[in-house]
């Protein structure tokens, strides 16, 4: 695998210039709570939290947390002029209603059909689906941000996955530390690469075929 690919962070801001101004918008826990930071200007998402607060702002500065206010994560959030509380039920009844925009999640695998796998049974794996399964078959669009391979250089991206599912056919786009691949009618489509890798190189770390229709662009972030 290429030395060059994105980080985390780089990966967020990606992720982040797709979010329409206004949007609704539930980040997973983890990795994806990374995109909150990089709205581009002149967008601004609501962002709701499963436990019930709606439209929250940035991270408090450590050491001025109030722990009595916190996202799905347990992570601190800040209160702004607007932001709404609400009781759990409520929350999910917002996502089952199909009131969220997007929902941005990680990711073990993602089938060429769409199919998420973000949670396991096994040995570190997280313990229960959770939401996450609500989520992904209710939000109007899921993206899912991960790493293009495993720790052990595996594909994430496979033909079918071989985890418990989260969700069926619920992968809209997903943005790796190579690349921006659409899922369009049960196949993958690349949109963008970063410039140090090519299609081939690509290909093989990518469990199921890449299919181009147009112009490949370059997947370019600033320094993060």
């Amino acid at each position: 695998m290429s030395a060059i690919k994105l980080s985390n962070a780089q990966i967020a801001w990606r992720a982040a210039q797709d979010i329409e101004d206004g949007a609704y918008v539930n980040l997973g826990i983890g990795f994806p709570e990374m995109v909150a930071k990089f709205q581009p200007e002149g967008k601004q998402a609501i962002f709701h939290t499963e436990n019930g607060v709606l439209d929250f702002g940035e991270a408090p500065k450590p050491g001025e947390e109030d722990w009595d206010c916190i996202n799905a994560g347990k992570k601190a959030i800040t209160i702004k002029p607007g932001t709404a509380f609400f009781h759990h039920a409520d929350s999910f009844a917002m996502v089952r209603g199909g009131h969220l925009d997007v929902a941005i999640l990680g990711a073990y695998e993602v089938a060429q059909t769409g199919d998420l796998a973000n949670w396991s049974t096994g040995k570190g794996g997280v313990p229960a689906v959770g939401g996450a399964m609500d989520l992904v078959q209710s939000a109007k669009r899921v993206a899912v941000l991960t790493d293009h391979v495993t720790k052990k250089g595996e594909p994430k991206l496979v033909a079918s996955c071989s985890l418990p599912l989260t969700g069926v056919g619920c992968v809209t786009r997903i943005y790796t530390s190579l690349a921006v691949v659409d899922v369009v009618g049960g196949k993958f489509v690349l949109r963008e690469k970063i410039p140090a890798i090519s299609f081939d190189e690509l290909q093989a770390l990518t469990g199921a075929p890449l299919h181009v229709e147009g112009e490949v662009a370059d997947l370019i972030c600033p320094e993060l």
